[in-house]
């Protein structure tokens, strides 16, 4: 018999989060109500900002609905009044003025910008704008002469459409210079975009001895590639290497390639105990269940297999997990496989989970089971075993389980015990 001075904190822990779920939210306060008296003289003149406000969002909508030569003379009349937001005003102009095909007027536009405004909030977006029309009127606008990261890479998407042999060079310059590493990075995937074999020539050059940043970021792209020849490249690259980060990524980049084969041949001959558990990480993210089975067989270190466990939760194994829930010897990876079984939720796992609690009688083994069976949120199972359960600690652990639980199927147990 459960002691009442037991059940009844639980009960009333279970049964405040109910009241708290059902608690009324505090009344909002009325809004202030409305008092001809606020209006008087100082609403009888717009304000000259207030006046600006307006002008500007009337030119906005022109922008937006297309009608650049209206927006235009509303921007001129901001323009005019030397008054706030100009330089949000000059940046549209230019832009309405391009929109317009008017590409003369809209670089002075931006050249008159960038002397009056050098602190503006606008000034990245005016550059940009220059830049774009730059190179539709056909001028060559190299990223080595930016000095801001956002125009050299907008320099370069362009020069790389327009140019591709002209960029090339650039690009490897831009690479082994002293630019930032986003910079480089965009470089990189520019690159990995183009079919030409001499820019795949400086991804591989990069994966094989680049800067260690930037060498990750070119195996990342060679994995993403794909392709016979990269997957070469990044088994090369692996055998050649020692440093554990580029062995890491190079795993990663395999299953991006979805290349199976190697990463299961690594899985089996890595020595590095860490670099296996991540090449097993990578099968289980491909669903590679029959791998991942024979890798089980074989495998020695306890910390790989639980990889492999993982793995086999990852990709979605739920039979072979429920066959090592209950015949693995070693008990950490049998309660490592019933825990998983319990994240898993699928169809015949709570059956496998109370099978399990029936057979076994080791204490470690049984809570494993409650725990796997909270997981899952199945208050139901917990209330069957409970009822059957005659061993008052277990039966202990299972309520303590049922009390944390917003069911209505562990509410009625807990009522049932005060009874």
């Amino acid at each position: 018999m459960i002691n009442r001075a037991l059940v009844i904190p639980m009960l009333c822990a279970s049964m405040a989060g109910v009241r708290a779920a059902a608690a009324p939210l505090p009344a909002e306060p009325a809004p202030a109500a409305f008092s001809p008296s606020a209006t008087g003289a100082a609403a009888a003149a717009i304000p000259d900002d207030d006046r600006v406000d307006e002008l500007y969002e009337n030119a906005r909508d022109h922008i937006e609905e297309g009608h650049y030569d209206r927006a235009l003379a509303v921007l001129d009349r901001i323009l005019s009044m030397n008054a706030t937001r100009m330089d949000a005003a000059l940046y549209w102009k230019a832009y309405s003025l391009a929109k317009l095909g008017q590409r003369a007027d809209a670089l002075n536009a931006l050249a008159d910008f960038q002397k009056r405004f050098q602190d503006s909030r606008w000034l990245r977006d005016a550059k940009a704008l220059e830049v774009e029309l730059r190179q539709a009127s056909g001028q060559k606008v190299s990223p080595d002469s930016e000095s801001d990261d956002e125009l050299k890479l907008l320099a370069l998407r362009g020069l790389m459409n327009s140019e591709p042999d002209q960029a090339l060079p650039i690009i490897e310059k831009m690479l082994s210079g002293a630019n930032s590493l986003k910079v480089k990075d965009r470089a990189l995937f520019v690159l990995s975009q183009s079919q030409s074999a001499r820019a795949r020539e400086i991804i591989a050059s990069t994966a094989k001895t680049g800067n260690p940043d930037l060498q990750l970021k070119a195996i990342r792209y060679l994995g993403i590639m794909g392709g016979p020849e990269n997957r070469q490249l990044l088994a090369d690259v692996y055998r050649a290497s020692t440093d554990t980060a580029v062995k890491r990524a190079i795993l990663r980049s395999f299953m991006v390639a979805n290349d199976k084969e190697r990463l299961f041949a690594l899985a089996k001959s890595e020595t590095d105990v860490n670099l296996r558990g991540e090449a097993v990480r990578q099968l289980g993210v491909m669903h590679a269940s029959g791998e991942l089975q024979q890798l089980y067989q074989t495998e020695t270190a306890p910390e790989v297999k639980k990889s492999i466990l993982q793995a086999m939760f990852v990709g979605g194994d739920t039979d072979k997990l429920i066959e090592l829930a209950k015949s693995e010897k070693d008990p950490d990876l049998r309660k490592t496989a019933i825990r998983n079984l319990g994240l898993m939720r699928k169809a015949g796992t709570t059956d496998a989970l109370t099978s399990i609690y029936a057979s076994d009688q080791t204490p470690d083994v049984r809570k494993a089971v409650i725990n796997a069976l909270f997981l899952q949120d199945n208050a139901a199972a917990l209330v069957t075993l409970a009822r059957a359960e005659k061993n008052i600690e277990m039966k202990k652990a299972i309520i303590s389980k049922l009390s944390l639980m917003k069911s209505k199927a562990a509410t009625d147990y807990l009522m049932e015990l005060l009874k």
